[in-house]
């Protein structure tokens, strides 16, 4: 039993432009210059930020003329491509890492005739933030930075985590028993993601309030890695954090023997994602495959290289 939580939105934060000030934005709407009597963030608080806002702070922002090149220039690998009547939807892996519609570029939520990239390094961001508002109040915060995405098999989106800093993202349960004593061996929640989703009902799309306080999950906030944590005077003042992406390199870069590894962890590596590929990418690089591995033998329009064709292309490795 983890007691009770409570989620609640912080309004008055207004549009945020290039260079602002995240964390004093974040303090001023909370009420609180620091810990001192009044304030509504309370240790062990967690503090759920849209991406959006911090893009806009790193300026993070293309012409909206631009959006589809913006697009190819953010990809690093095509899931897949489905046209429909008013252009073509590309879900493909991001820079950082991510697997999404146009690579996470949106307009929503943005001033006419601008388009949104992703923060560039979301835990480099989150981390930023997070030091500055631990630096500015004396309180253990954690920060997730979140963004929507769809997801394969259901309807509808929901908020994810693609940044954090001085938080666990997955609770991992391996090796403890469930209530009937059986050990669990698989289970490790996403409990960033379930983060973000829970803040963005009260954030909302529409509601002008980006940044969401979740109360109770105290438990799961972690001491900034020292090593990795940024100077306070540069610490969430809107300027792009530096370092590795957030991508295969970042992933490979952080200790994953560390409590707080960011939300990069949440990524599975295309080498061992089962589903990297659309299905009808994947039905016609195996037909190609197939077909190229017919005419090696000679024996295209041969029944019986129907019969290979499924052998060949289960031992091919997929991009």
């Amino acid at each position: 039993m983890h007691g009770e939580l409570s989620i609640f939105a912080l309004g008055g934060i207004g549009e945020v432009v290039a260079g602002d000030d995240l964390a004093g934005l974040i303090l001023a709407a909370a009420g609180a210059a620091g810990a001192g009597a009044g304030t509504l963030l309370r240790d062990g608080d967690i503090l759920a930020v849209t991406s959006k806002i911090v893009s806009k702070a790193e300026g993070r922002v293309r012409a909206a003329s631009d959006r589809e090149q913006a697009i190819t220039d953010e990809t690093v690998r095509v899931v897949a491509t489905r046209a429909y009547p008013g252009g073509v939807t590309r879900i493909v892996e991001n820079r950082q890492g991510l697997v999404m519609a146009a690579a996470g570029v949106d307009a929503s939520n943005t001033p006419d005739g601008l388009v949104l990239l992703l923060p560039s390094q979301p835990d480099a961001s989150a981390r930023a933030l997070c030091a500055a508002l631990r630096a500015r109040t004396g309180l253990r915060l954690g920060v997730i930075i979140t963004d929507t995405a769809g997801r394969p098999w259901r309807e509808g989106q929901t908020d994810i985590a693609i940044g954090a800093a001085g938080v666990a993202v997955i609770d991992d349960l391996r090796g403890t028993t469930d209530a009937h004593g059986r050990r669990l061996d698989v289970t490790a929640p996403a409990v960033g993601d379930e983060i973000a989703g829970a803040a963005d009902l009260v954030k909302g799309k529409a509601n002008g309030t980006p940044v969401a306080v979740i109360r109770g999950l105290g438990r799961l906030v972690l001491p900034l890695p020292a090593t990795e944590a940024p100077d306070a005077a540069s610490a969430g003042t809107g300027a792009a954090p530096t370092g590795a992406d957030n991508g295969a390199a970042h992933r490979g870069a952080v200790d994953q023997t560390a409590d707080d590894r960011g939300a990069a962890v949440l990524l599975r590596p295309s080498a061992t994602d089962m589903f990297r590929l659309g299905s009808a990418e994947a039905e016609a690089l195996g037909y190609a495959r197939g077909y190229a591995a017919g005419l090696a033998a000679g024996r295209v329009g041969d029944a019986e290289v129907v019969a290979d064709v499924p052998a060949a292309t289960a031992k091919a490795d997929l991009p």
